[in-house]
């Protein structure tokens, strides 16, 4: 029997609530993905776990049972009387009413730690919004060990590409530059209620305890990056001089020449490192 296919019915039908499509929601009703979900974070008792959009709290009883402590943060009102219903008895269990990309994390972090050691985020992601959150934690440099996240297949194999590869984006450096990305957990489309149209996948971002690459200018090399797959059909030399991110056309060629790279060259056959040395190249 599926534990958490009944839950959700019944909750479901309790409350008298459907899934909002304008936030993305899905519910998660497969058990042993739910279950691997807690396993692959490492979720102990020495944890702070935030956890956003944690819905129905499917997932969020099973944290609350293995980790220190959790932060659940919801969007959703509807949500939020469900959550306070099921978890009012538990003293590890703190509930926040907000738009995570609006949240303070690194003082939400601070006020909530206490003795516990790691900190950790795991999180079901609506797919519209998928990008935004994974980048506003990560920029933010928070005190964090690892994110854990169920994201659109599409979205986890670009992350976790390999430079070179046809898959890789923007999005492939920016987390490299951070963290450690794996992917952990293939998650099928019809495991949730309602059955999105894609599947999903479980991947794990360990934070690096230094970025990746040492550079001069952080914005810059973001911008280079980002400019390097704007048009991916382009060369790389291509991309720079329409991003008006360089003084010239002859610029650029000198710093490719000093880098021995080819003029024709695709940004997605750089490494990291080749950003790195080019963001730091430029006057």
């Amino acid at each position: 029997m599926n534990s958490s296919l009944e839950e959700t019915k019944f909750i479901l039908k309790k409350y008298n609530i459907t899934a909002n499509k304008r936030l993305g929601q899905n519910f998660l009703i497969d058990d042993n993905t739910i279950e691997s979900i807690v396993e692959i974070a490492r979720t102990s008792k020495e944890d702070l776990v935030i956890e956003i959009g944690p819905g129905l709290g499917t997932l969020t009883s099973k944290l609350l049972d293995k980790a220190g402590k959790v932060i659940a943060v919801e969007l959703d009102e509807r949500m939020i009387r469900i959550l306070e219903d099921r978890f009012k008895f538990y003293n590890n269990f703190v509930l926040l009413n907000e738009d995570v990309l609006k949240v303070d994390l690194q003082e939400l972090i601070k006020q909530n730690k206490g003795e516990l050691s790691k900190v950790k985020i795991i999180a079901n992601l609506p797919y519209y919004i998928t990008t935004p959150i994974i980048m506003k934690l990560l920029e933010n440099k928070l005190d964090i060990e690892s994110i854990t996240v169920m994201v659109q297949k599409e979205v986890a194999d670009r992350i976790t590409a390999m430079p070179g590869d046809k898959l890789s984006g923007a999005i492939t450096y920016s987390v490299d530059y951070y963290a450690e990305a794996t992917s952990e957990l293939f998650v099928d489309k019809n495991y949730f209620i309602p059955a999105p149209e894609v599947d999903s996948e479980v991947i794990n971002l360990k934070i690096r305890k230094e970025p990746k690459v040492k550079i001069k200018d952080e914005k810059l090399f973001f911008d280079i990056i980002k400019a390097s797959f704007m048009q991916r059909r382009k060369t790389l030399l291509n991309g720079l001089m329409n991003s008006k991110l360089f003084g010239s056309k002859e610029e650029i060629l000198e710093i490719f020449s000093k880098m021995n790279l080819d003029p024709q060259i695709r940004g997605e056959k750089l490494t990291i490192e080749q950003f790195a040395e080019l963001a730091n190249l430029k006057n």
